[in-house]
């Protein structure tokens, strides 16, 4: 120290004093925005220092390729792919991100280098399942790249009818044990896409005959009711359904049915069929025994009484006319009636001769008295109707025969009148009877509905005068055609009691006053009460809820009178003016109780209700974003849901890059834009300016 001379001294003493400066200007590096030599430092190459890429302070021709840096032996050393790495092309960037390596952003199966079994062996990555089917086809002849499920094999290209080539049990699946015996024609019944359900049976294909398969066993067999033969199924049946069965009769010959129905080869006769020849076809179709179409006369055999005797067939009935003739002399052999007696040979007026009550129907013991013949009267092919002709009757002598005795006279309810029967009745029938009100004065009903002369009114009549024909039309009492009210007695109240007619509901409002003051005389409803001369806020002396409806349980709270919001007309739609509430307090009324209030899935927000909604409804909906992570004008096309996801919280596409531009339009960009050769900027803003479609340029 003491050799040391003082310059000396002093200069080291200075440097001492420096060297925490000189420290400090050595690692503080220098700003520079990197993207202006066109490649950004993104990720994890923002925080590597500059000497690890540009060795020995050289920056021309350092390299931009992810390979350059990341492989042994490169100038820059970094870190590089392991040896269990997937065999792949050099474009890292494919599948990672300058953000780490693992996990990878995404696997770009077109780097890959060498077939699907290369990586998928079970080792490097999933392999072929156990239960696989037997191939050594690549993966993606069935499988894509983005997901192994749902595989789809392309059967287009194979040939039909070599199913088996690859389906024989030990490239794929093949025919199980209990498969039916045919040939290895697979497709000639099932489809390319699945085995079951076989969308067919091609018989074609089937080996063998058909009780091979429908023995009961491998297939459906014959039912226990099936017909005895030893003919082959296919003989009746189809190849595509066992009903309906057509057994072909094109070949029999006609009346030659019972050689094969003869109850041993094919049904026969039963024990109760009628008796007749063996020509079957004669009553029967080919196709069913039942219903027979219908009974040919000539093959039966015997009289019709041989079988219509009331045990194989139908016979006479009970009150048939007494006769030893045989059926057919009257009935015809299709059906029993009608009947036709023909009484062409019969004289006129000796109807009797016959219709005495013995040998044929008689008159009966409520038959009008009368020495005319029958055949005056009644036709010839049956009784009724009965057509007796007036024609010769003297006008205002019915009574000569309608006293009651000859025949029918008047009823004991009839009207009391001395007028002749044809004054209201037809000559015809007796009803309906029509009386001539036409010379009727208005207004004198009475004189003869008076309950004497005609009916009247009955004790349970409504109060009124004696104009009848005010309410009541000159047809017919019921139903009234109207209630003329200017002939009503006394009040409303005197009628429409509830007994009378109809009165007062239960629900009605308690009043005293009269109906007519709130309904009109043609009808209940519509009933309206004049509001005109009601002092408005006085509407809850009447609406209080006992003389008038007041307001309901869940009826907002509120000391207003009802005619604030309400209409004199209607309760509903109410009208609630906000033009005196104070922006911001929405939520005092609104808050579920109230009044409406937020629904079970709306945003999570603070703000009030009246930052997006309006006072006059509450749709549509107008939001105004306060935050500085939404810049610029976005109110353009884009909804909600295309950002917001899941209540209030926005969905990034690219997170890493939010909450810049980036983070939703990193990948917006088009490749004829600078783009292309730059990387993606966080900040659209920077070049970019927000409007309502889009960005501007």
């Amino acid at each position: 120290m003491n050799k040391l001379s003082k310059p000396l001294i002093g200069f080291l003493a200075t440097l001492l004093l420096a060297l925490p400066g000189l420290a400090q200007a050595a690692t503080t590096r220098p700003v520079f925005d990197h993207l202006t030599t066109g490649y950004e430092l993104t990720g994890q190459h923002r925080v590597v220092p500059c000497e690890s890429c540009h060795v020995d302070a050289v920056f021309k021709g350092t390299p931009r390729e992810c390979v350059a840096c990341h492989s042994p032996g490169s100038r820059i050393r970094s870190t590089s792919k392991p040896a269990t790495h997937v065999v792949s092309s050099e474009n890292c960037g494919q599948c990672h991100s300058t953000s780490a390596y693992v996990p990878a952003a995404h696997f770009d199966h077109n780097e890959v280098l060498g077939s699907c079994a290369s990586c998928h062996n079970g080792v490097q990555a999933g392999g072929m399942p156990p239960g696989h089917v037997p191939t050594t086809l690549n993966c993606d002849a069935c499988h894509r790249t983005t997901g192994w499920k749902p595989a789809q094999f392309d059967h287009s290209s194979v040939m039909p009818g070599t199913c088996i080539q690859c389906h024989d049990g030990v490239s794929a699946t093949g025919k199980n044990p209990r498969h039916i015996s045919s040939t290895n024609a697979c497709d000639a019944c099932h489809s390319t896409t699945a085995w079951t359900p076989a969308l067919r049976v091609d018989h074609a294909e089937v080996l063998g005959t058909c009780t091979s398969c429908h023995n009961g066993t491998t297939a459906i067999g014959k039912s226990a009711t099936h017909i005895q033969t030893t003919l082959d199924c296919d003989s009746c049946h189809t190849t595509t359904t066992w009903l309906g069965a057509r057994f072909d009769h094109a070949g029999v010959a006609p009346g030659t049915c019972v050689q094969c129905h003869d109850g041993v080869r094919a049904t026969g006769k039963s024990n109760q069929h009628i008796s007749s020849t063996n020509n079957c076809d004669a009553c029967h179709t080919t196709t069913a025994w039942t219903p027979a179409l219908r009974v040919d006369h000539a093959e039966v055999l015997g009289s019709c009484s041989g079988c219509h005797n009331g045990t194989k067939a139908t016979g006479k009935p009970a009150n048939h006319i007494p006769t030893t003739e045989q059926c057919d002399n009257c009935h015809m052999t299709s059906a029993w009636l009608p009947a036709r007696f023909t009484h062409n040979g019969v004289a006129p007026g000796t109807c009797a001769q016959c219709h005495d009550g013995v040998r044929s129907t008689g008159k009966t013991p409520t038959h009008i008295a009368t020495t005319a013949s029958c055949d005056a009267c009644h036709s010839t092919t049956a009784w009724l109707p009965a057509q007796f002709s007036h024609a010769n009757v003297a006008p205002g002598t019915c009574a000569q025969c309608h006293d009651g005795v000859s025949a029918t006279g008047k009823t004991p309810t009839h009207i009391t009148t001395t007028a002749s029967c044809d004054a209201c009745h037809t000559t015809v029938a007796w009803i309906p009877a029509q009386f001539s009100h036409a010379s009727v004065a208005p207004g004198t009903c009475f004189q003869c509905h008076n309950g004497v002369n005609a009916t009247g009114k009955n004790p349970q009549h409504i109060k009124t005068t004696n104009a009848c024909d005010a309410c009541h039309n000159t047809t017919t009492w019921k139903p009234a055609v109207r209630v003329d009210h200017a002939e009503v007695l006394g009040t409303c109240m005197s009628c429409h009691n509830g007994t009378k007619a109809t009165g007062k509901p239960l629900k009605h409002l308690p009043t005293n006053l009269d109906c007519d003051s709130c309904h009109v005389t043609t009808a209940w409803l519509p009933a309206r009460f004049d509001h005109t001369g009601v002092a408005p806020g006085t509407c809850a002396q009447c609406h209080d809820g006992v003389r008038a409806t007041g307001k309901t349980p869940t009826h907002i709270v509120t000391t207003a009178s009802c005619d604030a919001c309400h209409s004199t007309i209607a309760w509903l739609p109410a009208q609630f003016s906000h033009a005196n509430v104070a922006p911001g307090t929405c939520s005092q009324c609104h808050n579920g109780t109230s009044a409406t209030g937020k629904p079970g899935g709306h945003w999570l927000t603070t703000l009030e209700c009246d930052a997006c909604h309006r006072t006059a409804a509450w749709t549509p909906v107008t939001h105004r974003h306060l935050s500085p992570d939404y810049p610029g004008d976005h109110r353009g096309p884009p909804p909600c849901t295309a950002c917001h996801a899941n209540r209030d919280a926005a969905t990034w596409t690219s997170p890493a890059y939010r909450p810049s531009c980036a983070g939703c339009h990193a990948n917006d960009y088009r490749p004829a834009d600078r783009h292309t050769s730059l990387s993606v900027d966080r900040d659209c803003g920077r070049c970019h300016r927000v409007n309502g479609g889009g960005f501007g340029g």
